[in-house]
């Protein structure tokens, strides 16, 4: 067997649909799409989220508040989950990503003072609430803000 032996399975390759090449064909004429209406005409049919001119379901729907475009979202982190940690080590976002604390993909980390902290850690995070650092600089590590 040769490289020009090869061939591919058979019925694994369709032929190209010619379409409008003639009756014998099978899709001459209207190429398949039936006759006239929007779907037939070069460009037609209509959006998925067309609902055939009844009001559209996003308008339909109350809406109410604020919706602020800049929100920031931050992957929350306690205090009592950085234990896990060697003592004396620095913890940063890709450390905490990698021991699975901060999963969702976010604006950045903010640590939240609920729990205690057994070891000294230095700790980079792009927030931290007041009684986070408090914790952790009780016990002997500190808090570093990321920008």
């Amino acid at each position: 067997m040769r490289l020009n032996d090869l061939k591919p399975a058979a019925g694994s390759r369709k032929d190209k649909k010619r379409i409008g090449r003639g009756s014998g064909s099978g899709l001459g004429k209207t190429s398949g799409k039936g006759h006239k209406g929007q779907k037939a005409r070069a460009g037609g049919g209509v959006v998925p989220w067309f609902e055939g001119g009844q009001m559209p379901l996003q308008r339909r729907i109350p809406k109410r508040g604020f919706h602020n475009l800049f929100r920031r979202a931050y992957a929350v982190v306690n205090v009592r989950d950085l234990d896990r940690f060697e003592p004396g080590s620095t913890v940063g976002p890709e450390e905490l990503a990698r021991a699975g604390l901060a999963k969702k993909k976010a604006d950045g980390v903010k640590l939240l003072g609920d729990g205690e902290l057994k070891g000294a850690l230095s700790v980079r995070v792009h927030k931290a609430s007041a009684a986070a650092v408090a914790k952790v600089e009780a016990a002997g590590g500190r808090v570093e803000i990321l920008s």
